[in-house]
Parts: C-alpha cells; structure tokens; sequence
C-alpha cells in the first residue's frame, strides 16, 4: 500500500473551458510546457486566448508573445467573442516594415542567425521583466523558418521548455501543423502533453471541428475525438460519451403507453432505462406511437424530450392535434421538450452532448426526462454519410441513457411500402431492447396496418400480429389477426378453419 505522505499531488492550472478541464482529468499541470497544434482555422488561438483570460480573472500575470498575428489582429478576435484582453500582456515579435527596405536586408550573415538571437533575447527579457505564471507563444512555425535547420530548432525549443519551467510558468506552444513526420514527431515528444486540434470539411454542410488529447504525460485523461464548435464566447467543447464513468442503478419499472393492447403487446410495456426500436415504412405511425408514449408521461408528471430530424414543429403540432392528442397543451406546461435538430449543421458530438444535457440536467444530477425520442435515425444518418462511427456513437449514447434509467425511442423508417420490398436502411435491431414492428398490408380492397412485438429483452411479450389504425380519436389497436396468414408480407391469406 502506498504511503500517503510520499503521494505528489500535480498543482493544476484551469484551462478557461470547463469542457476541456473534464476531458484533462482536472485540467493542466502547472509549470509545464504544452503543444496545441492544428491547422489554420482550428481555433488554437480562440483556446489560447481563453487560457490566458482564466489567468488573469484570477489576478495571475499572463504574457501572449506573437510571432504570426499582430496585437490589432488579437484584439480583433477578442472583439469577436465579446472580450476585453486588459489584464493580457501582448509582446508582438513580428517583422517590421523596415525590413521592407534594402539597406536593412543583411548580405554578410544569414537574416535567420540574427533574427532567431534577437526574437529569443526579447522572449527572454520579456519574461524575466513580468514574472508571467502563463504563458503563450504563437505560433512555432515562424521559430523553425527562423532557425532553417530540424537540429537547430530543436535545440532551440528544448532551450525554451528549460527556461520557462524554470521560471514556473505553464506555457502552451502554438503550432499550425506545417510539418509532418519525423520533425513533428520530435516536437510533440519534446511536450508535456499535446492537444491535437482538426477542421474537417464534409462534401455537404458546415464544416465540423473535434479535438483530441494526443498526449499527457503521468495523468489519466478522456481519449479519443470530442467535437467541438467556435461560437462568441469561445469554444463549445463536447466530450465524448464515456457510458461507465456515469453509469447508475435504476428499478425496472415498466411504463404504459395509454393505450391497453399496446401495453399488452409490451408485456405491460418498456422498462425505465431500455430503448425502442420502431420499424416500419413512412406514415405508418411509428412518430405517432412514440409520441403517445411522451404524451403519456407528461400525463403522469414526468418530462419528455423529442429530438425531431425529419418533421417541423408546426407539422407535428398539426398532427397531434388532429388525432386528439394534447401535446400543445404538455409543451406549454414545460413537460413535453421539442428540439429540432439539423445534422447539416451539427456535429455527432454536439447532438449526443444536447441529448446527456437534457436527460442529466438537474441541479442534484438526477436526469430531467425519462422519456426520449430520436425521429428518426434516417435523417441522422443520411445527413451525415462521410461520418463511419455514428452507430458506435449511437450505442454509447444509448448505453449513458439506459443507465440514468431514461427510456428512448428510435423512429427507423424503412424503403419501400409492402411485402418483400421492404428494406432496412440500416441494422439497429442490435441497439434496441425491444422492436416493435410495423407494416401495411391488403384486405379487402383496403390498405390496413398492423403492428407487432419481435424483440424484448427485459421479460415477455405478446407474439401476435394486430391491426393498428390512427384516427381522430388517436391509435387504436385491434385483436390479434388470427384469421389471416402472411400479414407481414403486405398480401395475407385467409387461414383454412
């Protein structure tokens, strides 16, 4: 057993984003010197800058040395955000006009010799002048065309790491990436930890940013991508779902639909923490269930959220109101929560952290919602063909919100109309505890629907086949279908007594 008084507890340095602090494990250890690297446009400046105003609201002395932008340029981001840099210390290390003219070109020495001496001299002066506790220099890629050769910037920058954490000052070096292979290689080594910054650029939608711990030397932190999105006030940052570090007990209650033969379809109905996969062609009523089972809940008290991909909130207002539902009047009341959601404009990352936002809400850290429905995947998915990880994504959000004891429903809409044709645009039967299913089929000269169970996990349910039928009056469900045969391929036949 370790003795505790021998334990080194690592001083911590808050990083201005909260997000970003969770993913850290607690945030940056002092007195260290760290690489934030990414392309232009990443957001490595936006990052940098909230660092250091976290220093300064706490009365630290914090210094942002230039090398690329200049004190205007900074100020002109700030603005951008709604900030203020006073408390900032701004050196600017930039090349000045006069450089422009020819008897101040140098002819007898390298420019790079003279200029790489003179920008570490002033580094250095400037530091041992404000004591700075934080500090960031921007941007890396102007010291390696200063000092022309790997070796020689590498001895350069181990140089620096030396004398800022000599100087106990925390110090995030920026990097725009313009390097690959062995060279970078050597200057994330040289690091402490590295925070890996990307803007992807899909064929279709906004652009899409994520980030990444690459390296954090002695601590435990979040691995993995965390999407992420500049907005004014900095960057929104969504850690990645890690399903067990939040995982609690819940009683399996079952919850009832309001509608009897439903229920008795359920097995008495979905327990708390299982999810619901409703399958089945376009206009069938699979929305309609799902809304029966929010509609429900809001009835007993308890708060719904609908993320809705495919529908306008006018036109599920006019939907529900038609069949007599009152989900105006439970939106009104605050318990029924609409979210549209367009995934041209979102990242995965953001909508899973909007979903654990809304289910794990509440001041003591209990969920605000039991109820959560996803209409519908398809609109999820197709929005986003380039991202290869959604469903991973999705059974890790799935899994978080199993263990809050929420109950989600997935609203997956099938190709085609009748019988064979049917065709699952993706396999997420394995996701779902229980599957209800959902088909059109012939009789007499009509088009009917049925509705049966083929999947619950958590106890038994009726294997029977009943029609379903929506109208003024809401769903409606019939006795099982014994006097057909074949219903689920869309042309049943009238079973021989």
């Amino acid at each position: 057993m370790q003795n505790p008084a021998n334990t080194i507890e690592i001083k911590r340095v808050q990083t201005g984003n909260k997000q970003l602090n969770q993913i850290l494990g607690g945030g940056l250890a002092k007195n260290r010197v760290y690489l934030l690297q990414g392309s232009p446009g990443a957001g490595k400046t936006t990052l940098a800058l909230q660092f250091l105003m976290e220093g300064a609201v706490h009365g630290e002395t914090v210094l942002y040395l230039t090398l690329s932008e200049s004190e205007q340029e900074l100020s002109s981001v700030a603005e951008s955000h709604g900030w203020d840099l006073k408390g900032i210390n701004i050196l600017e290390l930039l090349t000045t006009e006069d450089a422009l003219q020819t008897e101040n070109q140098y002819t007898m020495y390298q420019p790079s010799e003279v200029e790489l001496g003179n920008t570490t001299e002033a580094i250095i002066a400037e530091v041992e002048k404000l004591k700075p506790t934080r500090v960031v220099l921007d941007s890396l890629s102007e010291l390696k065309l200063l000092a022309q050769s790997p070796l020689r910037f590498r001895r350069q920058i181990l140089a620096l790491k030396k004398f800022f954490t000599t100087r106990s000052c925390t110090v995030l070096f920026l990097d725009d990436k313009t390097t690959t292979g062995v060279e970078n290689f050597q200057l994330e080594s040289i690091a402490h930890g590295v925070i890996d910054m990307e803007q992807l650029s899909p064929e279709y939608g906004a652009e899409k940013r994520r980030l990444r711990i690459k390296k954090f030397r002695g601590q435990k932190y979040h691995g993995g991508y965390h999407d992420f999105v500049i907005e004014k006030g900095g960057i929104s940052l969504f850690p990645r779902i890690i399903p067990t570090a939040d995982a609690r007990s819940n009683q399996k209650i079952s919850m009832k639909s309001g509608v009897d033969q439903i229920d008795t379809l359920m097995g008495g109905g979905p327990d708390e923490g299982t999810s619901v996969l409703l399958l089945g062609p376009a206009g069938v009523g699979k929305s309609t269930l799902a809304l029966q089972y929010a509609v429900k809940a809001a009835s007993q008290g308890q708060h719904a959220v609908i993320f809705t991909f495919d529908e306008s909130l006018a036109t599920m207002l006019h939907r529900a109101k038609g069949i007599g539902m009152p989900l105006e009047k439970y939106i009104n009341e605050g318990l029924i929560h609409l979210q549209p959601v367009d995934p041209t404009e979102m990242s995965p990352g953001e909508f899973a952290h909007r979903v654990r936002e809304t289910v794990g809400g509440g001041a003591d850290g209990k969920p605000t919602a039991k109820v959560v429905v996803i209409d519908s995947l398809n609109g999820y998915l197709n929005a986003m063909p380039e991202e290869r990880f959604l469903m991973s994504q999705m059974h890790e959000l799935l899994t978080y919100l199993g263990h809050h004891g929420v109950i989600t429903f997935l609203v997956v809409a099938q190709h085609g109309l009748l019988g064979h044709s049917m065709q699952t645009p993706l396999d997420t039967s394995y996701l779902a505890d229980s599957v209800i299913l959902f088909r059109y089929f012939e009789c007499a000269g009509e088009v009917r629907q049925a509705i049966s169970v083929l999947k619950k996990r958590s106890g038994t349910h009726e294997r029977t086949i009943r029609e379903f039928s929506i109208d003024k009056n809401g769903i409606t469900v019939g006795e099982p279908l014994a006097q057909f045969q074949g219903v689920l391929t869309g042309t049943p036949t009238t079973r021989k007594p």
